[in-house]
């Protein structure tokens, strides 16, 4: 079934929706499935180009399934059958290299880059962060911390030259702003890009360039389906150790987290810098 946009946001009187990304440019890291494809397909329905890309293929390290190049191409293919504008391409974040042809990609197809959503991550769960394996600890690092840094560094200099300013989301976690028991080397790389965000923000704002996070909670998405397959024990302790929401949702979903990241790298978020915008449905106040 082919999903279509969400609608488009209604017109103001002024004739153009705050939220319209008529014009712009997106690069979306780990966009094959999940909320990558959700931020594809919600900001191509608000007029924005797309440059997905995705590592689609197994780490040794991630124990449930990754998404696949067929995974990517579905991506792609949803956004041109709804209307939309997009080019894609698998790389690694783990690799300046492959963020490099990225941005080139970005740069040849659409002549510009205006927004960055550094989304791609893997999760993953051990006893205890002192049982965690070398291996492990270092990849989850290398993908959700250093992968997001890498796609700033390929992205950035093409924003900074085109002179326009531009918006960067780092998808965060409830587990950047607060203990992350079970999955504490998860925990330590997304308490990274809080600091990450903090810094850019700080130096990109002469360029107008905004940064900021998205910190949800948990998401039904592919990756949160296939952790609790492999590894069942995680969603049950989860349960027992009360690790729920205030409101009265268990998972969120895909689109829930889209809507924010559209309104941050919006026109209606044009003054919001440096900021991490919770999208937990209460879990951070509740623990």
């Amino acid at each position: 079934m082919v999903r279509q946009f969400p609608p488009r946001h209604p017109l103001s009187k002024t004739g153009a929706s705050m939220t319209s990304l008529d014009g712009k440019v997106a690069v979306i890291t780990g966009g094959a499935r999940g909320q990558g494809r959700a931020h594809a397909l919600t900001l191509a329905a608000a007029g924005a180009k797309i440059v997905v890309c995705d590592v689609a293929a197994p780490i040794k390290e991630v124990q449930y399934a990754l998404a696949t190049r067929e995974d990517l191409e579905e991506t792609i293919q949803l956004v041109k059958e709804a209307g939309g504008e997009i080019a894609g391409l698998q790389a690694d974040v783990r690799s300046s290299a492959d963020m490099k042809a990225v941005a080139d990609l970005a740069a040849s197809q659409f002549g510009r880059i205006d927004i960055l959503l550094a989304n791609a991550g893997v999760h993953d769960h051990a006893e205890s962060t002192i049982e965690i394996e070398d291996d492990a600890w270092q990849t989850m690092l290398d993908v959700n911390l250093s992968g997001a840094w890498k796609a700033c560094k390929a992205i950035v200099p093409v924003m900074i030259h085109g002179g326009r300013g531009g918006s960067i989301v780092i998808t965060s976690s409830v587990d950047g702003l607060g203990a992350a028991p079970s999955w504490g080397h998860y925990g330590a790389a997304k308490s990274g890009l809080q600091g990450l965000k903090d810094t850019l923000a700080f130096e990109l704002g002469q360029h107008n360039i905004r940064v900021n996070t998205v910190n949800p909670t948990g998401v039904n998405s592919p990756m949160a389906a296939g952790l609790s397959q492999v590894l069942p024990h995680v969603v049950r302790k989860w349960k027992d150790n009360d690790r729920t929401n205030l409101l009265d949702v268990t998972m969120l979903e895909p689109q829930d987290i889209s809507d924010a990241v559209l309104w941050l790298v919006s026109d209606a978020a044009k003054y919001v810098t440096g900021i991490d915008l919770p999208i937990d449905a209460g879990y951070l106040t509740k623990h």
